[in-house]
């Protein structure tokens, strides 16, 4: 969906195409609201009470469209399935969500050992067979099958971009937990970095099968990648570490993507500034998702360019932990226009800085709403 078929777009979508490719306009598009209060959900959507936990992608998706959504890159719409009205409600507990014992193929995984041990005897191995196996073709073709599907479901009028299926090498606490897993980070780098290069190997068949299918079926030039690598006081690890181990895996598997020309832009979650510069020099091209309050400098970000001189693209998003749980409508408004302000001068998106939980206040999500469609309408001057 480039330009050569730019005419089959909605309006709305129309912008988000064109942000994107960061030609020159005056109005900023939005970017989904993941908003998991029921009730606020079904009053954006003109739903009545009780209808997203019966119909919830149809109501999801109304309540998207109510909001004026231009660009959506996640299709979650059962997530908000798993909020009551005081938080999360799901029962499942894993290796970073309070599980009481981890095991994994039959090994406990209570000491750096036994992650060197199940890295070394199950990890390894399973990853050699799935590279040994990848098929790129079939691949290619179930990831454009994927994003058309959802383009269908979406309709014309909001964009989809690419999410969840480019791969990279990432930290392995999701499955080992984090004291095991950062110490055997400490006490076994070799391992550890053994451990990326797989990922790595595997990731690079992945993204050639991805950038295929953008090439071939033109889709939106866009993907966000996502992978939390740090917390309020910084990254996970020493970015020296990072820098040493990480990054060149990292690295070498996007080419694909880099040279099929997908701008990509990753996912900030705690404060990543650290990262900020190694991320650019690899060939990321802008950000989403920033925790001001952990500091992540959004003035200096917004000021910085991709490797290759041009201005970063951005989706900047009211803060979700502070401005829209805490403040007030004033306050919502002085923080998108801050972010307005302050953002590039193309490539810009509006939104919440991540899913907006229960409990914010009505007023508040109505200011952000309007907020968003102020500028979506009347933007702030050709760049």
């Amino acid at each position: 969906m480039r330009q050569g078929s730019m005419n089959t777009l909605g309006e709305n979508a129309q912008l988000a195409l064109e942000s994107i490719l960061q030609e020159p306009r005056g109005e900023v598009p939005s970017w989904l609201l993941n908003i998991m209060e029921h009730a606020a959900l079904e009053r954006l959507a003109g739903a009545a009470l009780g209808d997203y936990a019966r119909e919830p992608e149809q109501v999801y998706l109304a309540c998207q469209r109510t909001i004026g959504t231009c660009l959506l890159d996640q299709w979650i719409p059962r997530n908000p399935l798993t909020m009551g009205d005081h938080g999360f409600v799901g029962e499942a507990r894993g290796a970073t969500t309070g599980a009481e014992r981890i095991a994994l193929d039959g090994l406990l995984i209570d000491s750096p050992e036994a992650v060197a041990a199940h890295l070394e005897r199950f990890a390894f191995p399973r990853l050699r067979a799935e590279i040994a196996a990848f098929d790129e073709d079939a691949r290619a073709q179930e990831i454009l099958a994927g994003e058309r599907g959802l383009q269908e479901t979406l309709g014309p009028d909001i964009l989809k971009s690419g999410y969840g299926f480019v791969r990279f090498p990432t930290l392995g606490y999701g499955a080992y937990g984090y004291q095991p897993y950062f110490t055997a980070y400490a006490l076994y780098p070799e391992l550890i970095e053994r451990h990326f290069s797989l990922q790595a190997d595997l990731a690079l068949r992945h993204n050639r099968a991805a950038a295929r299918a953008y090439v071939e079926g033109g889709l939106p030039p866009l993907y966000r990648l996502d992978h939390d690598m740090a917390d309020s006081r910084g990254t996970l690890v020493d970015i020296r570490s990072l820098v040493r181990l990480w990054f060149p895996h990292f690295a070498r598997c996007l080419q694909p993507l880099l040279e099929a020309r997908v701008r990509l832009i990753w996912h900030c979650d705690g404060n990543l500034m650290a990262m900020v510069p190694w991320l650019l020099e690899v060939g990321v091209r802008g950000f989403q998702g920033f925790q001001y309050e952990d500091g992540m400098d959004y003035t200096r970000i917004c000021a910085m360019k991709a490797r290759d001189g041009e201005p970063l693209l951005i989706i900047a998003g009211v803060s979700v932990t502070r401005t829209l749980p805490f403040g007030t409508p004033a306050d919502v408004r002085r923080e998108i226009d801050w972010l307005v302000a302050n953002g590039p001068a193309r490539g810009l998106f509006l939104g919440a800085s991540s899913s907006i939980a229960p409990g914010v206040p009505w007023e508040n999500l109505r200011t952000l709403v309007e907020g968003l469609r102020y500028y979506r309408a009347h933007g702030r001057g050709t760049a």
